[in-house]
């Protein structure tokens, strides 16, 4: 036999099993219902199935909601709550007690200081006392020779005028030792200073042997203690945006430390002069800290506005997941379904799920995308 031969006979095989196969296939007395058919057009997104009553569509729902804004921001301390600690008396520090970001009570002590000031205040105290006295006793003799008539009434005025300028000058010196946190009867050139409030050292100017005092230079300020109880959170709003942002306004917290966790807040200030690099404005937050806020953190803020927005939903089955996006699929006329991408928002009760964009309330979609693109997958 001829190589022509064996060649035209493996062709006229092939051709008959391919011929069988097909017959095989779209046997009607087989009983057996044959798969839908899926036909690709030329346009990605369409899609052409020979049974469409097998994929069931669904009327996507009507959402009337508040609408939202979503602004980033970060916890700051309430300037209001932030309180110095100063020492009055300039002087070189010998004693902390403590450091930064320290919780502390209110009376605590925090650091001592030796200054040469409480020195010079107190010999001021010991003058002033000892002048006063003797004023008074002055005063005591004129009165006294006055009523006598050894002395006429001008005298009498200038002793009592003489005593009161001595008490006021003994009162000076005593309020000038308390300034300072010396106690007269017991002084000492080490001046103790203790917290004014309670609360969390968030800002420490000072060392060990430093210099510290309202009359050096450079900050006064030795320790700044918050009241972290009540925080703020300051976002940057885009200009387009402020007309939805009220004082007053209710704010959903998030925080991206701790993304469980929804607090609420009110705002509490609207900034007044845009950033002219991004056009944006400072909104204040204000939120009460139930113990996990640290300042820093970045958050997201979540506003509700007084107008409302209309939103479509659908059940969870007819959304797409796919390369980080999401799709519907819509029917398209003649036995074809458009794929559709879309927004997908928060999930709602009943298995549904918000749609931001892409569809309206009222428009079909297909129930169970899986199935239909499962069926796309498999020609």
């Amino acid at each position: 036999m001829t190589k022509t031969s064996l060649l035209t006979n493996a062709c006229i095989l092939a051709a008959w099993l391919a011929l069988a196969g097909c017959k095989k296939s779209f046997d009607p007395a087989s009983g057996a219902a044959n798969p839908a058919q899926v036909v690709e057009t030329g346009n990605a997104g369409l899609v052409t199935v020979d049974h469409p009553d097998q994929y069931p569509t669904v009327a996507a729902n009507r959402i009337d909601e508040p609408e939202k804004l979503d602004v980033t921001g970060s916890v700051f301390p309430d300037i209001s709550r932030e309180i110095p600690v100063i020492s009055m008396a300039n002087g070189r520090v010998v004693d902390i007690r403590a450091r930064l970001d320290d919780n502390v009570k209110k009376g605590q002590l925090l650091f001592s200081v030796q200054s040469p000031d409480i020195s010079g205040a107190f010999d001021t105290y010991v003058k002033a006392a000892a002048d006063e006295q003797l004023a008074d006793k002055a005063y005591l003799r004129a009165q006294d020779l006055y009523q006598h008539g050894a002395i006429s009434q001008s005298m009498l005025e200038q002793a009592e005028d003489t005593e009161k300028d001595a008490k006021a000058d003994l009162t000076a010196a005593d309020e000038q030792l308390k300034i300072f946190g010396v106690d007269k009867d017991h002084p000492s050139p080490i001046v103790k200073v203790y917290a004014p409030t309670s609360g969390v050292i968030v800002a420490q100017n000072i060392t060990e042997a430093a210099a510290t005092g309202v009359s050096l230079s450079g900050t006064a300020t030795a320790f700044t203690i918050a009241d972290l109880s009540s925080l703020w959170i300051i976002c940057d709003v885009y200009e387009n945006d402020l007309p939805k942002v009220t004082l007053g306004q209710e704010a959903q917290i998030k925080l991206t430390a701790y993304p469980d966790r929804i607090l609420t807040g009110r705002v509490s200030d609207i900034g007044p002069v845009l950033d002219p690099t991004i056009r944006t404005a400072k909104v204040r937050i204000e939120v009460a800290n139930p113990g996990i806020l640290r300042l820093g953190m970045f958050v997201t803020a979540t506003l509700q506005s007084r107008t409302t927005v209309t939103h479509a939903s659908v059940p969870a089955s007819a959304i797409l997941h796919l390369h980080d996006r999401e799709w519907v699929f819509v029917p398209a006329g003649q036995g074809q379904f458009k794929r559709v991408e879309v927004t997908g928002g928060a999930m709602l009760p009943g298995g549904q799920q918000e749609i931001l964009s892409g569809i309206t309330p009222g428009q079909q979609v297909v129930k169970d995308v899986l199935n239909l693109q499962a069926t796309v997958e498999a020609q």
